[in-house]
């Protein structure tokens, strides 16, 4: 634990609003990363800079800031490709965030031919933790083709049940589509394995990282072919980037398949009056202009994490995660939602508190200067499954030390005297 504080004092300094004090004179004790990670320095100066001296809209201005510009945007891509492991950087296109990334296959799929139309006697296989926004574009997908949604259940020790998986992914599902890791219940998912099996029967398999790239290493050319997702998305300002980008990683020949999903500027080869014809990957998922200064910070944000180290980071996560879990462990009535082992789960631990709302849990946790989440955490599915309408949820990250899950469990002991829990 000695050294990992040691280096957390370095990592903190990066980060400048954990300085803050908020109404008070409290610290602030950040633990909802999950919902939104901090930002460190470097990405707030990459922002300014780009904003400063080189703003121009990109592959349209015949001149030197136009040009930098571009540079810029494409260095961003450069940048994520590498710290996922893409095979090809024009696999990488840039959307506003992870639900606007599902959406694009989605809607795309409903409208695609060939091998991966989906259709009337189709099925599409999602489960039962999923984050709503690898929910609700599925059910639209079905609902539009006459296909069928299916979804793997839960079990009561918060995984996946998948004892049912040969009836669910058979030689009729036309698409898998699940969460690496829970954003509610914390859970890692055997991601690997059902791909496997999706792709015996020929699925496409569409896999949420959103939780996963900020904690654990991706390294997608590195994979087994056949364990390999053939999507893969994720949001950046939950990788210490800013917000109003995501990534959608996709295989060459599934994206050339797919057709555009918005019309526009720079996603066409050429337009006439009758009809236009269409860029190749990336270019034809990026209608108008992108997010291109958010572009240049997501890239100093990878390259921040890939100077720390995934493995360092997926190793303190661990520890901490471990650390928060004891913690909790001593607070009288409660009861966290999701897998107890450590190496089962990552960073986000929602739980319940017997006799107070998790609403009240969060304001009287704030009142003490520790920011949590509280609510369903756009999850309703999963609290239904356990028969809970919310929880709170606290959520570690690279810089949370274990001072400041102490200062949770001391925050949430002063909650149960509060309500006079005893």
């Amino acid at each position: 634990m000695e050294g990992l504080l040691q280096q957390l004092e370095v990592v903190r300094k990066d980060f400048p609003i954990l300085e803050r004090t908020l109404a008070g004179g409290v610290p602030l004790v950040y633990l909802d990363s999950a919902n939104t990670s901090q930002k460190p320095q470097c990405v707030i100066d990459a922002m300014v800079d780009h904003l400063e001296r080189h703003n121009a809209n990109v592959a349209r201005a015949m001149h030197q800031l136009g040009a930098e510009s571009s540079a810029a945007f494409e260095d961003g891509r450069d940048r994520v490709a590498s710290f996922i492991g893409a095979p090809s950087r024009d696999e990488v296109i840039f959307t506003k965030n992870a639900s606007e990334a599902l959406n694009l296959v989605a809607h795309t799929l409903a409208w695609a031919t060939g091998d991966l139309a989906v259709g009337e006697g189709d099925r599409v296989v999602t489960t039962e933790m999923e984050h709503h926004s690898n929910i609700v574009p599925w059910q639209l997908l079905t609902q539009r083709t006459g296909a069928t949604l299916a979804w793997f259940g839960l079990t009561d020790d918060y995984r996946l049940d998948l004892s049912n998986i040969d009836e669910l992914i058979d030689e009729r599902t036309k698409v898998v589509t699940l969460t690496w890791v829970s954003n509610m219940l914390g859970t890692v998912n055997p991601v690997a394995a059902i791909t496997r099996r999706a792709h015996e029967v020929g699925a496409l398999v569409v896999v949420d990282a959103s939780q996963a790239a900020p904690q654990i290493p991706i390294d997608l050319a590195a994979m087994d072919e056949a364990e390999r997702p053939d999507i893969l998305v994720f949001t950046g300002h939950k990788v210490v980037g800013p917000t109003g980008i995501g990534v959608l990683w996709g295989r060459r020949e599934v994206l050339d398949q797919l057709p555009p999903f918005l019309g526009g500027g720079e996603m066409i080869e050429t337009v006439r009056m009758e009809r236009s014809t269409y860029a190749g990957i990336p270019h034809k998922f990026e209608a108008g202009t992108p997010p291109i200064v958010e572009a240049v910070g997501l890239g100093a944000a990878v390259d921040y994490l890939a100077g720390l180290g995934m493995e360092s980071v997926h190793a303190h996560e661990r520890a901490i995660t471990a650390y928060a879990l004891d913690g909790l462990a001593t607070v009288p009535g409660l009861k966290v939602l999701g897998p107890l082992d450590v190496a089962e789960r990552g960073g986000a631990i929602s739980f319940e508190v017997d006799g107070v709302h998790p609403h009240d849990v969060a304001q009287v946790l704030d009142s003490r200067g520790v920011a949590v989440r509280a609510g369903h955490h756009c999850a309703k599915p999963a609290h239904a499954r356990y028969g809970v309408q919310s929880t709170t949820r606290m959520s570690s990250y690279l810089y949370t030390t274990p001072s400041e899950i102490d200062a949770l469990v001391e925050a949430l002991e002063y909650t149960r005297s509060y309500f006079k829990l005893g």
